[in-house]
């Protein structure tokens, strides 16, 4: 009697080989263990709270239900893991059953671990997604006071690795801060994409008992059940996308993490860290190394290698509940949510501490004819030239320039004249036209418009990015307060 008590199924005669122990079965346990056990405790809780409306089992059954699983802790249930086939499931069950005053014949009834599985798992997910966000509402943050701070200082702004036009490191992070905005709301929508509860679900195909999944839903803070059962148990879908969205950030974080590290050269000399942020040399003791750059560059790799793991774990496998889909083709989600995590923690406090070099910065500015663009414009503007022909004509004005050795701030209007003539053109005021172009603070105050490198367009463009940055977190806190909040009591019972 005992015997056939204590069998968790009749289908076999004995339980796993060590070796399948010691590669699979107590690998995965640990790792429920520590990453979905509450899951699992709060999803036994809502299953109890529906066995109870259905009259399955008596109320005082289901407080007794209950506070046997309130007993259940990572502790407990590593204590029977060997005794339960390394399944977490079948350790909570026994643990539970092991705490009750009388046998509940019903409990567990009309029930399967696929979509107790699937649904531990997606809950798991959607936490740490919030935790995500909130890293990620932190780094923007970063980017964007920065961004406040630095709106005025001139620096070169580069196109295929040359210097190209004079920006500031406010225009260039207001960028970032609103990619930063972008992927927040991408992730959004993928959260609520995602938002969906599989219990109910069964095995693959629902069940027989009135179970109800609205309830069940709300219960557990979904928005609402996923309607097809069979998506329920054989998608991982959540993984896929949240884990591309994961990708495509990584991409951008490095290619800010690329001109960081750039400008944090010798060569450039930009930027700066503190001590406490930077690196030295073992052999040459000249050096200041900024190897946390590097760091968060290559970790937002990762982040991309993580997507391509749940893809290729996923694609051609059945659309129905497997191992392989829900174990391992999610085997490195969490190192998926740790990386990106940790990258945004890194980026999040460099960002908190760089320091721009304004007089390197201005120093680059004055000795690169960045104005080239901005006396074209005053050649067709002022002298009737046309575009094109403009374009020529300052183009050969700075190469006059470079070869009489002459530096961008010291305009020539007759050397600007005869560039002109060579191309057919008498100007009528070379000095009026010439200008400020080449000035490095006149070059920032011609920029007007929206988004352009202008101060008063970067702070427009800050501003704008500071409300939506407001009510993306509000959104975000309103999703974690449903997810978080049940509106019923362990009862079933509405919360106030």
């Amino acid at each position: 009697m005992g015997g056939m008590e204590s069998a968790l199924t009749g289908r076999i005669s004995g339980g796993p080989a060590q070796m399948l122990r010691e590669e699979i079965l107590d690998p995965q346990f640990r790792y429920e263990a520590e990453h979905l056990l509450p899951h699992y405790v709060a999803i036994e809780k809502a299953l109890v709270a529906e066995y109870d409306r259905m009259g399955h089992v008596s109320p005082a059954q289901a407080r007794e239900l209950r506070d046997a699983l309130d007993s259940v802790n990572r502790e407990t249930v590593t204590a029977q893991a060997r005794s339960n086939m390394s399944d977490i499931a079948f350790a909570l069950e026994r643990q539970v059953e092991s705490a009750l005053s009388a046998p509940v014949p019903r409990w567990h009834l009309d029930r399967s671990r696929n979509d107790l599985q699937a649904c531990a798992q997606l809950m798991f997910g959607r936490d740490r997604l919030l935790a995500a966000a909130g890293s990620l509402l932190e780094f923007g943050e970063a980017a964007r006071q920065l961004a406040e701070r630095t709106a005025e200082l001139p620096m070169p702004g580069y196109t295929h690795h040359q210097a190209a036009q004079i920006i500031t490191p406010g225009f260039y992070l207001a960028a970032l801060s609103g990619q930063v905005l972008h992927s927040l709301r991408r992730l959004l929508a993928t959260y609520d994409g995602i938002d969906a509860c599989p219990l109910g679900a069964g095995a693959m195909s629902g069940q027989e008992l009135p179970w109800d999944r609205d309830r069940l839903a709300r219960l557990l803070g979904f928005a609402g059940p996923q309607v097809s059962a069979l998506t329920s148990v054989a998608s991982r879908g959540w993984a896929l996308e949240v884990t591309a969205e994961f990708g495509i950030l990584g991409v951008t974080l490095s290619r800010f993490a690329t001109d960081l590290l750039a400008w944090g050269s010798s060569e450039y000399g930009f930027i700066d860290l503190p001590d406490e942020l930077s690196g030295i040399s073992s052999a040459m003791p000249q050096k200041k190394n900024f190897p946390v750059l590097e760091r968060i560059r290559g970790r937002s790799g990762h982040l991309s290698a993580y997507h391509v793991d749940v893809t290729l774990g996923q694609r051609n496998t059945p659309y129905s509940n497997t191992v392989e889909v829900s174990k391992e083709a999610g085997a490195h989600v969490c190192q998926a949510f740790e990386t990106l995590a940790s990258t945004l923690r890194l980026f999040t406090e460099v960002l908190r501490n760089l320091d721009f070099r304004a007089e390197r910065m201005a120093e680059a500015c004055e000795r690169e004819f960045l104005g080239g663009f901005a006396l074209a414009n005053s050649l067709t503007l002022a002298e009737d030239v046309p575009w094109r022909r403009a374009q020529v004509i300052a183009g050969r004005y700075v190469v006059a320039a470079v070869e009489a050795g002459r530096r961008p701030a010291d305009a020539d209007p007759e050397l600007l004249r005869r560039a002109a003539r060579e191309q057919g053109y008498e100007l009528r005021d070379p000095a009026g036209t010439l200008g400020d172009a080449f000035d490095v603070r006149a070059a920032l105050r011609r920029m007007t418009s929206v988004g352009s490198a202008g101060p008063r367009a970067v702070a427009d463009s800050l501003r704008g990015q500071a409300e939506e940055h407001e009510r993306l977190a509000k959104e975000w806190l309103r999703r974690a307060a449903v997810a978080r909040g049940t509106g019923e009591d362990a009862d079933g019972n509405g919360s106030t």
